[in-house]
């Protein structure tokens, strides 16, 4: 498997109610971030590898608008407050 090694995150046995598990919050917003392509938000693809190329570009896509950013993020279609001159 390339190398790479799977640790299931489980909550621990006397815990109660919802806490945040790091390692599987981490997982869930890359999920997140994928589905925000609209390639990747449906099962379009028929071929596994075809997949897998489409979830790379997005991942590339995804590194590099976070490696040439220069502000901080904005949300699609949210603007940040206009200041007014007084």
């Amino acid at each position: 498997m390339h190398g790479r090694e799977l640790e299931v995150v489980r909550k621990d046995p006397g815990q109660r109610g919802f806490q945040v598990q790091p390692k599987r919050w981490a997982v869930e917003r890359t999920f997140s971030w994928l589905t925000a392509h609209r390639r990747l938000a449906r099962d379009y693809e028929t071929s596994p590898a075809h997949f897998e190329t489409m979830i790379r570009w997005a991942m590339i896509g995804i590194m590099v608008r976070r490696l040439t950013r220069v502000g901080p993020v904005s949300r699609a279609g949210r603007r940040p407050p206009t200041r007014t001159s007084a």
